[in-house]
């Protein structure tokens, strides 16, 4: 009997730690495995029992990346269960927040991460000699999303001016023009970026799973929306439904649970080919023009694609925060004050969902009449998608098995396949 065993211990270039074991007897795939390592986090109990101002600031040390979607996300949550409104001006500070972590995470997942499977080299840092001048701006892109997050939020990470209701902060309309003006200059660096990834090579692969993400109606939403949608299959529900549509389980082989379609026992992808799968329509025509030049139009299953997704939402990520700052500049350009609404803490549940880098975000917090923490149930992007990783795993295994390809060709694909995915293996653990 012929059997090779590949195993990546600790995989590269990733947030967080996990390992890949594949098993092939006799030309056959038997196992297909990502071992995520990481040790229980425990925010849900960390939360329990405090007072609901104290949860967005815990829950932003989940993840450096995606900070600030996990404060807008329990933000969410916490004004759901209290009934609070809050203005289109703070709706949209909120938005340039997640959005900064776009730049943040799209920015050091293409170049520092993925580029480098691509290009031939271990790391982004031969890339500083070779070429100077995309080493620079790709650093660039990162750096602008660090002054948005920072400037908005008050940190490049762990926000501190979005609070329950409002922000305690603005920055002045002449800082916003400026925020515009550098968003706009960066967008030429941004097409070049979607035109650099569409030249990368990548095998055909069409995953099985089906995709998750915001929807609303003539928007490409991050966190205006209540509404997720598999795209797939059509099933639409409602945040607070969550786990009547998503069901989470265990695996022995990994510290992360898994998650799958309720109703059809599906897995499923979450991240930026999925949302543009669901808001093709409502990307900005930049975006979508640079997509079609990349060959990216829905309907597109093939999740390293994700790759070229993200560079195509970094474009319209600058056209939407420049608009927005240029807007908020105005001194009507939005309705209202962004200044935090009285907040009365009452008994209640309310789920807060986002569109973080990655995917859909989902926080789940039950209070009691003095607005202390009850419950919580915190559902990542990663912990979403591990599932549908390990099926295309074993389904672009198998295409390489049968196209003759040794082990350390499938080995360097296969960690190509997780990467492309942009996993977040420390978040995905609860």
């Amino acid at each position: 009997m012929a059997k090779t065993a590949i195993s990546v211990d600790h995989i590269a270039r990733v947030e967080g730690h996990g390992n890949v074991h594949v098993v092939i007897e006799d030309g056959e795939v038997k196992t297909v495995e990502m071992n995520v390592v990481e040790p229980a986090r425990l925010f849900e109990s960390m939360v329990k029992g405090r007072s609901f101002d104290d949860v967005p600031y815990i829950a932003s040390r989940i993840c450096g990346i995606c900070s600030s979607s996990h404060v807008v996300t329990d933000l969410l949550a916490i004004e759901q269960a209290f009934g609070i409104k809050v203005t289109d001006r703070t709706q949209a500070l909120r938005e340039l927040l997640v959005y900064g972590s776009y730049l943040q995470n799209h920015a050091t997942h293409l170049f520092v991460f993925a580029a480098p499977d691509f290009l031939g080299t271990s790391s982004i840092f031969p890339l500083s000699e070779t070429d100077p001048d995309l080493f620079e701006k790709a650093l660039g892109i990162k750096a602008l999303g660090n002054e948005l997050c920072t400037r908005i939020g008050g940190r490049s990470v762990h926000p501190i001016t979005a609070v329950v209701g409002g922000f305690t902060s603005e920055i002045s309309a002449d800082e916003y023009l400026m925020l515009a003006n550098k968003l706009e200059a960066a967008l030429p660096f941004a097409l070049q970026t979607v035109d650099l990834f569409r030249t990368f090579q990548f095998p055909v692969l069409e995953t099985a799973g089906d995709m998750l993400a915001m929807v609303q109606a003539d928007a490409y939403p991050v966190c205006t929306s209540s509404e997720a949608s598999f795209v797939r299959s059509g099933q639409v529900f409602a945040a607070q439904d969550v786990e009547q549509a998503v069901e989470e389980y265990e695996v022995p082989h990994s510290a992360a649970l898994l998650a799958r379609v309720r109703a059809t026992g599906s897995s499923f992808f979450t991240g930026a080919l999925a949302r543009i799968n669901a808001s093709w329509d409502n990307l900005s025509k930049e975006a979508r023009v640079a997509a079609a030049k990349a060959g990216l139009r829905p309907p597109e299953y093939n999740t390293f694609t994700n790759n070229i997704a993200q560079a195509i939402e970094i474009v319209d990520v600058l056209i939407r925060c420049s608009a927005l700052c240029r807007k908020l500049a105005e001194a009507d350009g939005f309705e209202g004050s962004s200044a935090p609404v009285q907040v009365v803490a009452r008994a209640g549940r309310g789920v807060g969902y986002t569109e973080a880098p990655r995917g859909a975000l989902f926080h789940d917090l039950t209070f009691d009449e003095d607005g202390r923490v009850l419950q919580a149930s915190i559902i990542t992007p990663t912990s979403l998608n591990v599932a549908n990783l390990e099926a295309d795993m074993r389904v672009l295994a198998e295409q390489l098995v049968a196209d003759g390809q040794d082990a350390d060709t499938i080995r360097l694909e296969i960690e190509k396949l997780v990467r492309a995915y942009d996993p977040c293996l420390s978040c995905s653990v609860h």
